[in-house]
């Protein structure tokens, strides 16, 4: 299965992408992923050109598509003035609005304060539902002095908070996931069955 990263952090090094990083370790320890990072802040001047020419260069292209034929997706943005970063959005933005329908997704930020968390909810679940992912219950959210340890350690309640939804993300992609065992239902042209039934008067 394809997990892709998106993660928007703008400096280096960035507790955004640490955090990103931090989520994706916890979802492959729970299930087979291959995972691909897309970090925007290398995107922007590509983003801004799409919207001018209404056309992604090759190498957006490359990152839109491969976000569009994943299984999973973790997305996470720094909180500026109360809401997602303008890079965020404007990425999500270049994506045609049928491309997350049905994917799993975990939604995760990062801010100085806790006072920010709310905008997981007021903010980034309801783009997410706009584009009819279906987000799991658990938002992460991450302040500066939940990285109690330094960049490599963290405290014990965001290491909770990252396992929980590391799991719900885990569970919706092997939900997801057809199985082999399964039988394929044949989709049978409605003019086909029009045709049986009229054999059978």
């Amino acid at each position: 299965m394809k997990l892709v990263v998106v993660t928007a952090g703008l400096t280096q090094p960035s507790s955004t992408r640490l955090l990103a990083d931090r989520l994706a370790e916890a979802v492959a320890r729970r299930v087979e992923v291959e995972v691909r990072v897309a970090e925007l802040r290398d995107l922007a001047v590509d983003i801004a050109n799409a919207f001018v020419t209404g056309f992604p260069n090759t190498r957006l292209r490359e990152v839109v598509e491969a976000v569009t034929a994943a299984d999973g997706l973790i997305a996470v943005t720094p909180i500026f003035s109360g809401s997602y970063s303008g890079l965020f959005k404007s990425f999500f933005d270049v994506l045609d609005n049928t491309a997350l329908t049905g994917k799993p997704v975990l939604i995760a930020a990062t801010g100085g304060t806790a006072r920010h968390s709310l905008a997981l909810e007021h903010a980034l679940r309801p783009l997410f539902a706009y584009l009819r992912a279906v987000v799991v219950p658990t938002a992460v959210y991450a302040a500066a002095e939940d990285w109690g340890g330094g960049q490599d350690a963290f405290t014990d309640g965001l290491g909770e908070r990252i396992g929980r939804a590391a799991q719900e993300l885990a569970d919706l992609l092997l939900h997801r996931a057809p199985s082999a065992q399964e039988p394929v239902e044949e989709v049978v042209p409605f003019e086909q069955q029009l045709a049986a039934l009229r054999r059978t008067d």
